[in-house]
């Protein structure tokens, strides 16, 4: 299959029918290409508070509610442009609501082309997110089974924690939208990313929000490139990496795969570290303290 993945800008919207054409045209650039699964990036419905202007988007708590608002409108687009284009949408988070929780949650949503939608929650806040914005963890992590494989799906800081990786490890894919105001974010979250396709033998495809965004004190300055990992074992680049975009350049990261390799290098790879697991047991907790004098 061929996945495309965003470096995405966020834009002030003059209005919903700016958004629509937005949308539509990634959507379609990215459809055109042949790209089967499209992966847009945390945080990336932010843009969304400025259809509420400037005043609203500007402001942390308002800015929260606003994006709320507005994510039933966009699910009901990216809805219509998945089954228009017959591909697999991964929308970008924002927060949402959530019915058993005062608070605002982190959110993406994966939009199947038959009409299906899979909605999961950031797990593990940053301190922004936990200190400044009180955005809070939603819902546990789940497994989407569908025409293009299993799905699982780590939001930014969450690929930084093994054990939610390994929660995921029937995932063929795992994908990673993420949002990074330095050099120093990015690289973290893209190592995580590669670390959780080296432990579970799998491919992790990673998005970016890009570019400035100064009506905003969340989202104001972001760097990151798209980016498709794999194992750095037999059937994938030596590196892990099968494809990388420029950083901060805005556009589509595109990458093919064949999940027939990640059964194969799971089942007879140069290393087995997604069976190898459960070996780590007993074998680091306690840890023994020896000093040395």
């Amino acid at each position: 299959m061929k996945i495309a993945t965003a470096s995405y800008p966020l834009d002030v919207l003059p209005d919903w029918a700016a958004y629509e054409d937005k949308l539509t045209a990634w959507v379609s650039e990215a459809a055109e290409a042949g790209a089967d699964l499209l992966v847009f990036p945390e945080y990336g419905a932010m843009e969304l508070a400025t259809l509420a202007g400037q005043d609203i988007a500007g402001d942390l708590e308002a800015s929260l509610f606003a994006v709320a608002d507005r994510l039933p409108d966009a699910d009901a687009l990216h809805t219509h442009l998945a089954a228009q284009f017959g591909v697999h949408i991964l929308a970008a988070s924002g927060p949402a609501r959530h019915d058993k929780i005062a608070r605002p949650v982190n959110r993406v949503r994966l939009f199947a082309p038959g009409g299906a939608v899979g909605v999961q929650d950031k797990q593990i806040m940053t301190r922004f997110e936990a200190e400044t914005w009180n955005v809070v963890p939603g819902d546990p992590l789940q497994l989407f089974d569908t025409a293009l494989g299993r799905i699982g799906i780590l939001i930014c800081y969450d690929s930084e924690f093994p054990l939610l990786g390994r929660a995921l490890a029937d995932a063929d894919i795992i994908l990673v939208p993420s949002v990074t105001e330095a050099l120093s974010g990015y690289s973290r979250v893209r190592i995580g990313a590669q670390a959780r396709a080296l432990e579970n033998q799998c491919v992790t495809v990673m998005s970016s929000v890009v570019g400035e965004a100064s009506w905003s004190e969340a989202v104001d300055i972001s760097t990151g490139a798209g980016g498709i990992f794999g194992p750095p074992d037999q059937g994938f680049p030596e590196t892990g990496v099968i494809a990388t975009g420029t950083l901060n350049e805005p556009g589509w990261v595109y990458g093919e795969i064949d999940l027939a390799r990640v059964a194969s290098v799971r089942a007879n790879g140069t290393v087995l570290n997604r069976r190898d697991w459960d070996a780590q047991s007993g074998r680091a907790d306690p840890v023994k303290v020896v000093t040395l004098a």
